[in-house]
């Protein structure tokens, strides 16, 4: 019964997994990071709502020959876990005073060229505008306390980016609901309704809509209209769009109100001068496509975003676009001002699997390697981290980072320097405290026990397994001692990297080598909801003489 347990909680958790991604990063190929990105408001329709007279010319997205392998990269990040990556990265502030803005006239070339001379596809540039749109939200509104999605989308192809995002935010755990009433009977756009049908997306008609859209929705996003519309909003957009304004006067009246998110122009705005009235939507977020357009300098909400990250370097060059760097494989870049954030707000109300003591494994290295097992299988970034905790003779504590490097029924091991601050205090007092904790499954691990140095032969073997980089870098490290200047540890590698050419034995350092913590106590932490967490603690007890794990519930 025990066994079939576990093996249903695996399978949940691994469920959980799929269901809860929310990824900031996601599997870009290399040749990627050269381009900076292009509108999905291109993707958008003219005055007339006829879909006969949508221009086509005027798309704004695109995609290199290397889609096929962008998309199987970004599919084989889904059903890793939601927070890899929410990344400090994405946490990258551009100056909105240095961004490029465009004119329509700009923007509309830009497009052209695009959809002409370098052959990008209609559904390829609306793939990634939906895809930008999709990991912006995730970015900062998470499916805990957001998960309620209204996509409001119009005929044309801003309302085609509207239904990727909402394919995209279906499998990273959100609930989307579609309002689109003015279709469209294209075979992409009848292609996109397809495949969110086939998820078992709701759509919702006018009349399933309440006037007030805060009592079902938590975010409501804002793909009406993009920067090709001009004219006034006709039925029913007109309407919808008055529903979205009351949003900001619900919020005013300090009810928790929808956020709005706008994708690449706010519905009703003039391209160029913004909302020229002072009465049109004034969205919480907008996801500004290839370039902010010239409206998003009046967009005074908190938070704006750059999505696409796929603007061929001549033609940024010819239209002197100056766009922010996007962090390492993420799909949108924060620019503009940062958010304000109250710190005493911040919170997340963890959702889990049960976890309870009928589900462990009797002894804790076989418990922690399911759970380091799970953490390798979400693709969790460096799940082998771990803060070191150690104390010298005089008590004071102090933690940093470092790599697990094995672990077994002896113990875990990792190596450094011997003379650091941390080798000097484990000398002093040799035992420490391991804490791992691995954020996209709610879980972390605390280890506590007695540390000794591990075998010569040992620290050899794992030393000469090393990068030949990292070899010399052990030798010009004196780890925690000070340095004078930052070359003068470029000059020492230098030298060093001369004298022992790649392919060469670098002897190990005699003041460089592993510690092997031997665990006396293990607790094994996963968050639920409303701060009562699970925690189930090992501790070694003397049985009959002979040493025994007791396993015990503690109080969150």
């Amino acid at each position: 019964m025990g066994s079939r347990n576990r093996a249903m909680t695996c399978l949940i958790s691994r469920l959980y997994l799929v269901s809860n991604n929310i990824s900031s990063s996601f599997s870009i190929p290399p040749s990627f990071h050269q381009f900076s990105l292009i509108p999905s408001s291109s993707l958008h329709f003219t005055t007339s709502y006829s879909s006969n007279k949508q221009s086509f010319s005027n798309l704004g997205l695109g995609f290199s020959s290397s889609f096929t392998s962008t998309i199987r990269g970004f599919c084989s990040r889904e059903i890793m876990s939601n927070k890899v990556a929410s990344s400090l990265e994405n946490l990258q502030i551009s100056d909105s005073s240095s961004v490029t803005y465009l004119s329509a006239k700009e923007a509309a070339e830009i497009d052209e060229i695009l959809m002409g001379p370098l052959g990008f596809s209609v559904d390829q540039l609306m793939e990634l505008a939906g895809l930008s749109v999709a990991t912006s939200i995730a970015e900062v509104y998470k499916p805990s306390e957001y998960s309620r999605i209204l996509v409001i989308c119009g005929p044309g192809n801003n309302g085609g980016d509207g239904l990727v995002a909402a394919r995209h935010l279906h499998h990273f755990g959100y609930r989307p609901y579609i309002c689109y009433p003015k279709r469209t009977s294209k075979a992409l756009y009848t292609g996109l309704v397809t495949q969110l049908e086939s998820l078992s997306v709701p759509f919702l008609s006018l009349e399933d809509l309440p006037q007030d859209l805060s009592n079902d929705f938590d975010v409501v996003i804002d793909a009406m209209f993009g920067f090709s519309f001009h004219g006034t909003p006709r039925p029913p957009f007109d309407d919808l769009i008055q529903r979205l304004v009351s949003l900001h006067r619900y919020d005013h009246a300090h009810q928790r109100s929808a956020v709005i998110a706008s994708v690449d122009i706010p519905s009703g705005w003039h391209v160029e001068e913004g909302d020229i009235g002072g009465e049109g939507i004034k969205p919480d977020m907008l996801v500004s496509l290839t370039a902010p357009k010239l409206c998003a300098k009046k967009f005074c909400g908190p938070h704006h975003f750059l999505g696409g990250r796929f603007v061929p370097q001549p033609i940024a060059e010819k239209y002197t676009l100056n766009l922010p760097s996007y962090p390492g494989t993420s799909m949108c870049v924060r620019i503009g001002k940062p958010p304000q954030v109250d710190i005493s707000a911040l919170r997340e109300n963890y959702i889990s699997p049960e976890f309870d003591k009928d589900q462990l494994e009797a002894n804790p290295i076989d418990q922690f390697k399911k759970w380091f097992d799970d953490s390798l299988t979400a693709g969790l970034h460096e799940p082998n981290a771990m803060a070191l905790s150690t104390a010298g003779k005089d008590g004071k504590p102090s933690s940093r980072m470092v790599l697990l490097k094995g672990f077994d029924k002896e113990g875990f091991v990792w190596y450094t320097n011997y003379e650091s601050h941390k080798g000097h205090q484990l000398s002093e007092n040799p035992h420490a405290a391991l804490l791992f904790y691995w954020d996209g499954l709610n879980r972390q691990v605390r280890i506590e026990g007695p540390v000794k140095k591990v075998s010569d032969t040992e620290s050899e073997n794992y030393f000469h397994s090393r990068p030949h980089g990292s070899q010399i870098g052990a030798i010009v490290s004196k780890q925690s001692t000070v340095v004078p200047r930052r070359d003068v540890l470029h000059q020492e590698y230098k030298e060093l990297e001369a004298k022992f050419p790649e392919g060469s034995l670098i002897p190990k350092p005699k003041h460089w080598g592993g510690y092997r913590l031997t665990p006396e106590m293990f607790e094994f932490w996963q968050g639920q909801k409303s701060r009562l967490h699970d925690r189930l603690q090992y501790s070694l007890k003397e049985v009959d003489g002979k040493e025994a794990w007791e396993i015990v519930r503690l109080a969150p």
